[in-house]
């Protein structure tokens, strides 16, 4: 019976405690982790928002072209007028 209660008593003020211990070392940085992977999502869903209008670059960069050609043949049509006396 002596040996239950000393046993028990290890239990109580050795082994619970090392348990306590040793489980703040995971718990800390598994909560930790959490708070970076809640930091990631917010900033990826900000990030998401920002580039949602770059598809209508490709429309861009094509209008642009088209808009250089047309700007260059009018130039040379200026050129023409220009240069008839």
């Amino acid at each position: 019976m002596v040996v239950l209660w000393v046993m028990s008593a290890v239990g109580l003020l050795v082994v619970a405690p090392l348990v306590v211990l040793l489980a703040s070392y995971v718990i800390r940085p598994a909560l930790e982790s959490a708070r970076y992977a809640d930091d990631i999502l917010v900033h990826g869903v900000g990030i998401t928002a920002a580039v949602e209008p770059v598809p209508a670059l490709v429309t861009t960069r094509e209008l642009a072209g088209v808009v250089s050609q047309h700007a260059v043949a009018y130039v040379g049509a200026l050129r023409r007028l220009a240069a008839k006396p």
